[in-house]
């Protein structure tokens, strides 16, 4: 039977479009309609009352797109974006200059691409930012479907996670697979054996963080771990819903034990049901090292959409879209945004701050070949950090 999965060459045939695009594709070829179209990617509101969003996806829909007769047009991979310029207008993060009949069986995966590693993205990000300076692995892979893992976690570790656990994963953006250990091996082994077998035969460069959840109680099994560990690094807890309590009640005690023996270099990791609103709780009470899961991989969607808004050089959108090509500007200094007609001038300064307004579109392809040097993994990742700082700078509350 094999997997249930579409090969990238169903992918770039089309074969993963909604029929209707097909459908419309035949009519307008057949009534030989063939004209100049703009389509503009935007969002008309963020899930969970996000205020802002990371754009990723770029890459995945340059693959698509490229060798088709169009132009495209994008923000960088990996920047800030919000929904609404200043004045409420949609902020169209990535458009296309064609004949539709090029691309109209491509929107459904391009918006695929934009969607989806936008949402991992974005919530990589939002965790980042509630972890500080503390390690975040991604661990979610084992929540979704295997033939995303690459896709997942390039996306988590661009958006701020500093590890991921799958070694394909880790093969995608040249790192080395990062993660602790199982409770399978305690349970089959015994905890004390399954500890020293970890410490005996791991090599030097794997981290030395003792699960110690899988049977005892939290506090004198992380004493225990410290003694067996020739050099502990961290504890990991992992601790069930059913016997959680209080979580952070139990980290600051597992501190403090730790701490009263001699034991304040071994740190403490934490993982289970985390996202940005339960980590800064658990970091404050001790928690210096968080394991993310779910919340990353299942992060809700950024919820693009693509619509014609420009034919033959006349505006031409359906209602509640904006009509005509847009140049799109961001403030450097307070990250407002600002469209204008295409090819007008923008404002001086920013309306809102007085800072400098930097063009935010990237010509991307040129007649579908490739015009745009696209960044590495490693150059969109320092990207993204380097507006989160700012974002914190201009934010008394970024998340």
């Amino acid at each position: 039977m094999g997997f249930f999965i579409a090969k990238e060459d169903d992918i770039k045939k089309g074969k993963t479009t909604d029929v209707y695009f097909v459908r419309t594709e035949k009519i307008l070829r057949e009534k030989n309609v063939h004209n100049l179209s703009v389509a503009e990617f935007t969002v008309s509101g963020l899930p969970n009352g996000y205020r802002w969003a990371l754009f990723g996806g770029l890459e995945e829909a340059v693959e698509l797109l490229k060798g088709k007769n169009i132009d495209l047009y994008a923000f960088p991979e990996g920047s800030l974006f919000k929904p609404r310029d200043i004045n409420g207008v949609l902020v169209p993060v990535m458009y296309i200059v064609g004949d539709y009949v090029e691309f109209a069986i491509y929107e459904t995966p391009t918006l695929g691409f934009l969607c989806h590693t936008s949402g991992i993205m974005t919530k990589s990000a939002r965790v980042r930012l509630a972890a500080g300076d503390s390690v975040v692995l991604s661990f979610g892979i084992r929540r979704m479907h295997p033939a995303l893992a690459p896709m997942i976690d390039r996306a988590a570790y661009i958006g701020g996670c500093d590890g991921v656990s799958s070694l394909i994963g880790a093969e995608t953006i040249n790192q080395p697979a990062k993660g602790t250990m199982p409770h399978a091996l305690m349970i089959t082994m015994g905890e004390d054996e399954a500890w020293k077998a970890y410490d005996e035969l791991m090599p030097p460069e794997v981290p030395r963080i003792a699960l110690i959840d899988t049977f005892g109680d939290e506090k004198y099994e992380a004493i225990k771990a410290a003694k067996i560990f020739r050099k502990l690094q961290s504890v990991r807890l992992d601790t069930p819903g059913s016997r959680r309590g209080n979580f952070a009640a139990i980290i600051r005690e597992v501190r403090w034990e730790l701490d009263v023996r001699g034991y304040k270099d071994v740190g403490i990791f934490v993982s289970g049901g985390l996202n940005e609103k339960t980590i800064p709780e658990l970091k404050e009470v001790g928690a210096n090292g968080f394991g993310v899961g779910t919340s990353i991989s299942n992060a809700p969607t950024i919820d693009f959409a693509m619509d014609i808004v420009e034919i033959d050089g006349k505006p031409s959108a359906k209602k509640g879209k904006f009509g005509g090509r847009k140049d799109t500007y961001r403030c450097k200094e307070c990250f407002s945004f600002v469209n204008v007609r295409h090819g007008e001038n923008p404002p001086e300064r920013c309306p809102v701050c007085g800072g400098e307004l930097e063009p935010m579109h990237r010509k991307i392809l040129d007649k579908g070949k490739l015009v745009y040097e696209l960044p590495g993994v490693e150059d969109m990742r320092n990207y993204v950090l380097s507006q989160l700082e700012h974002l914190k700078k201009v934010e008394e509350n970024p998340i």
